[in-house]
């Protein structure tokens, strides 16, 4: 196999008829990546692969010499890396060429969100309530009076979910437009306020009370449904304020003494690593979790996943303590993150370190200029938190202004 340069490419001889293939053997080459040549002697960069069905392909980069060498081979292993990640690209292009339905242009929307914390709930709301009424519909024929209709409908019993509704319908227009799928969103300048009353849904604010805190803590053994791992994986989100997500996923490799660092890539959209300082009741709840060499919360033998965490808080509310409070009803695993940022505040931290504290990642011009990692503010913060929820745990404080901030709470 020949290495290509641009004077071999010149020299190439041209085929009586057909085509020839020459593969390139440069240090820079990717993968499958080479030269046609035809009979009428036209020369274009091309990238063979297989798929993950065994489908043998060639996918053409760009005629030479409107691409040069350099060019082609950069664009080549930018390819590559898509087709090893399971991207088939001709059959890729091939769709987006047709004229697809709603229901196809939602898978491919769809696959962007695979990383996401929040594609199982996006997945559910658009095949549950989109696509049964619109999903068969060319996309570039869909007038806003078409998905208008579902969206009132649901309204009418759920308005809080037709507002999410809205949320993803508009998200998934918005692909298609940035595609060229469509030339223009039908519903870009929807607004849920002329769709019905209450409609919009509204950010949550649950909090727990003094009694939930010190029902969820004091219990001595985990009720009837709820796995002890689970009861453990509640407590470190309340101690530590970290998504439930990054608590349930959590791996002893991540702890190093008294700190906890979750990895950029279960951090999902924010991109980067967090470092978590463990105060002495977060090391104690490590301690009485120890049982399995590599994830810290196992039940019967299986990681605990955020949705194992939901779906026990869920079942067992009254047993864990759990209120039906105000217009929020019971608390869920992610109300703990909230009850902990509140508790913050009353602790008299900071907004700043606060929101560094639970991993909220800082944006606009302080994210620019202000690098300093907050690492000694953070393990203050936590203590200081450690301090308060022991004081509620004990009775000697009864969190009256964690409650009372529960509104302003992030």
């Amino acid at each position: 196999m020949p290495t290509l340069s641009d004077t071999a490419i010149r020299k190439l001889e041209v085929p009586a008829r057909g085509r020839r293939l020459v593969f390139d053997d440069h240090k820079d080459a990717p993968k499958g990546f080479g030269l046609r040549v035809t009979a009428a002697g036209k020369r274009a960069f091309v990238l063979r692969y297989i798929t993950a069905d065994g489908k043998d392909r060639l996918l053409t980069i760009g005629e030479h010499p409107t691409w040069s060498l350099t060019a082609a081979r950069k664009r080549g292993a930018d390819l590559r890396r898509d087709i090893d990640g399971g991207v088939d690209i001709l059959e890729q292009r091939r769709e987006e060429k047709a004229e697809p339905t709603v229901a196809d242009v939602a898978e491919r929307f769809l696959r962007t969100k695979r990383d996401r914390k929040s594609h199982r709930e996006i997945e559910a709301v658009l095949r549950n309530h989109l696509l049964p009424a619109i999903g068969k519909l060319k996309i570039r024929d869909v007038r806003r009076r078409a998905v208008i209709a579902p969206l009132e409908a649901l309204a009418e019993s759920r308005p809080r979910q037709a507002g999410i509704l809205l949320t993803y319908v508009k998200q998934l227009f918005s692909y298609a437009e940035d595609r060229e799928i469509i030339d223009a969103s039908p519903v870009a300048s929807l607004k849920a306020g002329t769709l019905g009353k209450g409609l919009t849904s509204r950010q949550r604010g649950r909090v727990l009370s003094a009694d939930e805190i010190r029902a969820l803590w004091c219990l001595e053994r985990p009720p009837r449904g709820v796995h002890r791992a689970t009861l453990l994986a509640l407590k470190m989100i309340l101690v530590t304020g970290q998504r439930p997500g990054e608590v349930a996923g959590m791996r002893w490799a991540e702890i190093d003494g008294p700190r906890w660092t979750i990895p950029a890539a279960r951090r999902g959209k924010t991109g980067s690593a967090h470092t978590v300082p463990l105060t002495d009741t977060a090391r104690a709840i490590l301690d009485e979790a120890k049982g399995h060499p590599d994830h810290v919360f196992n039940a019967r033998g299986r990681p605990l996943g955020p949705g194992a965490l939901a779906k026990a808080v869920r079942r067992c509310a009254e047993a864990l303590g759990s209120a039906e409070a105000d217009t929020w009803g019971h608390w869920r695993p992610h109300d703990l993150r909230r009850t902990m940022r509140t508790g913050l505040a009353a602790a008299g931290v900071s907004d700043v370190v606060a929101e560094m504290a639970i991993g909220h990642t800082r944006k606009g011009i302080a994210a620019v200029y202000d690098l300093h990692r907050y690492e000694l503010e953070k393990r203050a913060a936590m203590e200081a938190w450690e301090r308060r929820l022991l004081r509620i745990v004990e009775g000697k404080a009864d969190g009256d202004n964690v409650v009372a901030l529960a509104r302003g709470a992030v």
